[in-house]
C-alpha cells in the first residue's frame, strides 16, 4: 500500500478530534509529518497511521464525530490509538456503504 502524507480535510477532521483531549498537544505535534494508508479501495475515508513500531494493534477509541456526505447520507467517525498510545486508525463509515464524496471543513 502506498504512503501518503493527510490531505487538509483530513487534518481538519483530526484538529476537530483532538481538541481539549489530554493527549492533544502530543498528537497534534505529528500530524504535519505523519503518514497514513488508505485502508480499502471503497474510498471510505478510512485511514492507517504510519508507525515504525512492529506488531501494532487497535487500542483505546479516543474520538468520535458525525457528519453529513454533501450527498445527506451520515458519515460516522472514530479515531483511535495504537496499544502505546500513538494514533492508528481513523474509521470512517458512511451509513450506505458509498465512496464518502467530501470530508466537510471543521
Amino acid at each position: 500500500m502506498a504512503t501518503r502524507l493527510l490531505k487538509l480535510p483530513e487534518l481538519g477532521l483530526l484538529l476537530f478530534l483532538l481538541r481539549g483531549l489530554p493527549q492533544a498537544e502530543h498528537l497534534l505535534s505529528l500530524l504535519y509529518r505523519i503518514e497514513v494508508v488508505e485502508l480499502d479501495e471503497a474510498l471510505t475515508g478510512s485511514l492507517r497511521f504510519v508507525s515504525p513500531q512492529a506488531e501494532r494493534r487497535l487500542g483505546e477509541k479516543i474520538a468520535s464525530t458525525r457528519f453529513l456526505d454533501e450527498d445527506g447520507v451520515p458519515v460516522f467517525v472514530s479515531l483511535y490509538l495504537d496499544q502505546r498510545g500513538e494514533l492508528y486508525e481513523l474509521d470512517c463509515w458512511k451509513v450506505d456503504d458509498t465512496p464518502l464524496r467530501r470530508i466537510p471543513a471543521f
